[in-house]
């Protein structure tokens, strides 16, 4: 079964990762960083009491970004190397092959921005407090 799994397909599976766990350093860092910013400590209070996992993400971000990392590499990489493989001669199989492609791009650089947005609220925004 894993056989059957092109590059194209599993660098656009491993951009879907890379999303998730990139928008986990969001979920650490920047969103208790912009509800405290505007005001709403009781927002974020509530938050945590309903989702106590959120202290273990925010003690552990150099763990999440490294794994958040990790993944957008081996990602970029998978991305890379799936760029020059041909797609199929069929006309209607070569568009959606393209569209694939256009999408895993479009996901991977968001990815990307999500993970430097939560760089810079847990590393670098707290040096200007």
């Amino acid at each position: 079964m894993a056989a059957d799994i092109n590059p194209l397909q599993a660098s656009r599976r491993l951009n879907l990762l890379s999303l998730f766990t990139s928008g986990s350093t969001l979920i650490c860092c920047a969103l208790p960083a912009t509800l405290v910013a505007i005001g709403s400590v009781a927002t974020l209070t509530s938050l945590i009491s309903h989702f106590p996992q959120l202290i273990w993400i925010s003690e552990h971000k150099p763990l999440v970004f490294g794994l958040a990392a990790a993944m957008l590499l081996i990602a970029g990489w998978m991305q890379w190397r799936a760029r020059l493989l041909p797609c199929p001669t069929d006309p209607q199989l070569a568009a959606l092959c393209t569209k694939t492609r256009r999408q895993s791009m479009w996901i991977y650089g968001f990815s990307v921005l999500i993970f430097l947005l939560g760089a810079f609220f847990a590393f670098v925004a707290p040096l200007f407090i």
